[in-house]
């Protein structure tokens, strides 16, 4: 046999990092396991009957205990570890066999055995990317939900592989960073509950699946279901995938999910791994991960370390660190009031004018931050405009699980319409919210297929959900074409106007002694916004010349009107430097095709003392040097305000459940 042939010898030089790796003479491991005794077991591929050796206490240091192994060719040879806790997979093992098939009930009550990892990998000069925060697009998606539907258009869907296909896609849309959900090892088929507790239990399937992959898993290990042809080489197309990105300027993030039953140390060394091994360029820290072990940790300073929050999180400062890179180029934090707050705003909720102001301006020097208005564990940005309960049934759970409110507003009409003027108002109020997300600083994020209206039919948590109502069905992508056009170019305007995403959090004063403070405040009436609770709309001011475009020149002069309101309002409009006048750039209340002028077809306000502003509608105005074109005198005609219970339960969304709403896009 095979693996007969295998013997230990003596280490020469002692390495304490948990896991297994090639040497020149063979291999090297380290695994950690209290008690009195440890073996290494060693099976041909599909075996029984393997060969047992044991670790030497004289090579143990602690908990941890090394082997080396002697031999040029471990192919077709796997293996696991025994302890006074039976047999099980090396905790830190890099690659499982007999689970390569995604929901596999039969192989879900096999033990998992590890292959020894395979021959160097020629990473061909990569590098992580480093783009900071403020110029970051980020894309969150699951592996296997992103390109297991038919309309993919992708070979072996649902795979490392697959995603690398999509990689034009993403450039065309231009995303930046791209954030995999749990693209490790785990156990997919969920076990009857309490069967690892309870001595009653059977242990056998509920044939319900984690499609998420939040719970235990191996840390170190991409997942082999997610790997395409025969032969699964999941290390190897997984560093294919991250090369190809990188090749692409994009950046790949992965999240990893810690359950705090996992010792402070393997937690660091899982993330370190996924950085040197993998050359990812971030790891988000979910669950119950050592925040500040991590944050302090001097090999993973050049790499983005995102979790839900940094508050309290102590950071050991380094004399040899610059003020402005303490701590900030690396922590993001994401920010769940981000979500709750745009959502009341856009939904026109009262008492939210100075959430818009924190919120849009939010961008603090101790830590990047992730805005985004939709999650995972939550409505997507099409059922935040489509649906106010969520639609769980088909979890299993009697619609129990899952947030009872998201802060959302149907339009009038619950779910699925083919109504053409719901359809309008709830693509308007898209348009809206994207502008929230993409004009606010700090780093946006949304989920794949926001771009193009993906929903799921009301789920706000499709966690065991691995079918149509997780998969992307890209047929939406020709249907609400319109949608990903204005996503595409909302993420090139912020691109080309640093004004949306200094590197530093707006102060509201004239630091650069020009006349004007960074960012400021209007309402009917310039320099006087309305705080009131019963407000809901506010115009922000950011003065160009606080932002520096890549050629060096100073950018240009952007003030954004928001009206949540369901009556029409105006707004006052500041005095621009002698040779400019505003011209329009953006107005959502127009749609898609009238709507987004563009900085070169930007038509000039006739009146530029004020502005009229439709109900639930952005305007983006830009101070340019007049180019005769003027705007249709009738497109700035306020409509009549709605009046009666009906026209009011059509804009109002604390009037919906009273009065059967019609939602007229005309009218609110």
């Amino acid at each position: 046999m095979k693996a007969e042939k295998i013997v230990r010898q003596k280490i020469r030089t002692p390495d304490f990092t948990p896991g297994i790796k090639r040497t020149e003479t063979g291999m090297h491991l380290c695994v950690e396991a209290p008690g009195t005794f440890c073996h290494l077991a060693i099976y041909e591929t599909g075996k029984k009957q393997g060969v047992r050796i044991p670790f030497s206490p004289e090579e143990r240091v602690g908990d941890l205990w090394m082997m080396e192994l002697a031999g040029d060719d471990f192919s077709g040879l796997e293996y696991t570890i025994e302890t006074e806790q039976g047999e099980l997979p090396d905790p830190c093992g890099r690659i499982y066999t007999g689970h390569e098939r995604w929901g596999d009930l039969k192989a879900a009550l096999r033990p998992m055995r590890c292959r020894f990892p395979e021959e160097t990998y020629d990473w061909e000069m990569d590098q992580p990317l480093k783009h900071p925060y403020d110029e970051t697009i980020l894309y969150r998606l699951h592996v296997r939900g992103f390109t297991r539907h038919t309309s993919s258009g992708v070979g072996e869907r649902g795979t490392f592989r697959a995603l690398t296909e999509k990689i034009p896609y993403l450039k065309e849309l231009g995303i930046t960073a791209v954030e995999l959900m749990m693209p490790n090892e785990f156990q997919e088929v969920m076990m009857e509950d309490g069967a690892d507790g309870n001595p009653y239990a059977t242990g056998t399937p509920t044939g319900r699946l984690n499609y998420w992959g939040y719970g235990e898993g191996y840390l170190f290990a991409p997942k082999a279901s997610y790997t395409s042809g025969k032969e699964k080489e999941p290390e190897r197309e997984f560093k294919d995938l991250v090369k190809e990105f990188h090749k692409n300027d994009i950046e790949v993030l992965v999240e990893l999910y810690f359950t705090g039953k996992e010792s402070a140390a393997l937690a660091q060394e899982a993330v370190r791994f996924w950085v040197y091994e993998y050359h990812v360029d971030g790891v988000h820290l979910s669950g119950f991960a050592p925040a500040e072990l991590l944050a302090s940790d001097p090999l993973l300073a050049d790499t983005k370390l995102l979790a839900g929050s940094w508050d309290g999180v102590r950071v050991p400062k380094t004399a040899a660190a610059s003020k402005l890179r303490e701590r900030r180029w690396h922590l993001g934090e994401y920010n769940e009031g981000f979500l709750t707050d745009m959502r009341r705003v856009l939904k026109g909720d009262e008492d939210q004018v100075g959430r818009l102001i924190y919120q849009t301006r939010r961008n603090p020097d101790a830590y990047g931050v992730i805005n985004y208005m939709a999650a995972t564990n939550g409505f997507t940005m099409m059922d935040m405009v489509s649906c106010e309960q969520k639609h769980n049934e088909a979890n299993g759970e009697n619609n129990r699980d899952g947030n009872d409110y998201n802060y959302t507003w149907n339009c009038g009409i619950e779910g699925t319409t083919r109504k053409r003027k719901i359809v309008q108002m709830r693509k308007k109020q898209l348009r809206n919210a994207f502008l929230l997300l993409f004009l606010s600083q700090g780093t946006p994020m949304f989920l794949a297929g926001d771009e193009f209206g993906n929903s799921q039919n009301g789920n706000n948590n499709a966690y065991c959900q691995d079918n149509e109502i997780s998969w992307l069905n890209w047929h939406q992508l020709e249907t609400n074409r319109d949608i990903y056009e204005f996503v595409k170019y909302m993420i090139a305007f912020r691109k080309a106007h640093p004004v949306f995403h200094l590197p530093v959090e707006p102060k509201n004063i004239d630091y650069l002694v020009c006349g004007h403070p960074d960012v400021s405040y209007h309402g009917e009436y310039v320099w006087r916004p309305e705080f009131e609770n019963f407000r809901r709309q506010l115009g922000i001011l950011y003065w160009g010349e606080y932002g520096t475009k890549e050629d060096g020149s100073q950018d240009d002069t952007m003030y954004v009107l928001y009206n949540m309101h369901w009556e029409p309002h105006v707004f006052g409009l500041p005095h621009l430097p002698k040779g400019q006048t505003w011209h329009v750039l953006y107005d959502t209340s127009k749609g898609p095709e009238k709507g987004v002028y563009g900085e070169t077809a930007a038509p000039e306000l006739k009146d530029q003392s004020q502005i009229a502003m439709t109900p639930r509608s952005i305007v983006v105005l830009c101070g340019q040097p007049g180019n005769g074109v003027l705007e249709e005198e009738s497109s700035r005609e306020l409509p009549t305000p709605a009046a009666g219970p009906e026209a009011k339960a059509s804009a109002d969304p604390s009037a919906v459940q009273s009065v059967k709403a019609s939602a007229d896009p005309s009218a609110v």
